[in-house]
């Protein structure tokens, strides 16, 4: 799974022959390096944002789609982040996941489509993991709360429930 974004979307510029190094750019072509500096400047913030949330998550830098101005010089129009959003070894770790997925999904001022997708799906796991963490408590009340990995407090939600987690167990998010 990767965080897609293409912040130029609606960018419809077509690209001019390449003038030769003894001709200018025509007002058209020059308004058109504008727009393209533009939107490189965008794609690039858009990604970094990516980058800067996703912490240990991303499995890559930035992966950038070019085009090439009327000037010769080629500029970033779209980009992609990939990150990890398998889930963890358990629930804790799941939920601990999946919320940096969230923020890196939603880190840009201007999400994409494919950004949104990708934070709706990391919230399905958060849900599961809280859902796993509240029947693990559930579980433990039940059995008098011991188990042989010993305790380790976690969080649903903010909801300050605390509960014993196993290592080991394993969430499986995508049926």
């Amino acid at each position: 799974m990767s965080i897609s974004s293409i912040s130029a979307s609606n960018y419809t510029g077509s690209s001019s022959p390449f003038p030769g190094s003894s001709q200018t750019l025509t007002p058209a072509q020059q308004q058109e390096v504008a727009q393209l500096q533009a939107t490189d400047r965008d794609v690039r913030a858009h990604e970094q944002a990516h980058l800067n949330a996703a912490g240990g998550l991303a499995t890559s830098g930035a992966n950038f789609t070019y085009e090439t101005g009327p000037d010769g010089k080629r500029y970033a129009i779209g980009g992609e982040v990939s990150i990890d959003t398998s889930p963890g070894r358990t629930p804790q770790e799941t939920l601990d996941r999946a919320r940096r997925v969230v923020k890196a999904a939603l880190a840009p001022a201007d999400p994409s489509a494919q950004d949104l997708r990708v934070a709706a799906e990391a919230e399905q796991q958060i849900n599961q993991a809280e859902a796993q963490l509240r029947a693990q408590q559930t579980q433990q009340q039940k059995t008098g709360g011991a188990n042989a990995a010993g305790p380790s407090a976690y969080t649903a939600s903010g909801a300050g429930v605390t509960s014993n987690t196993q290592n080991g167990g394993l969430v499986n998010t995508y049926a």
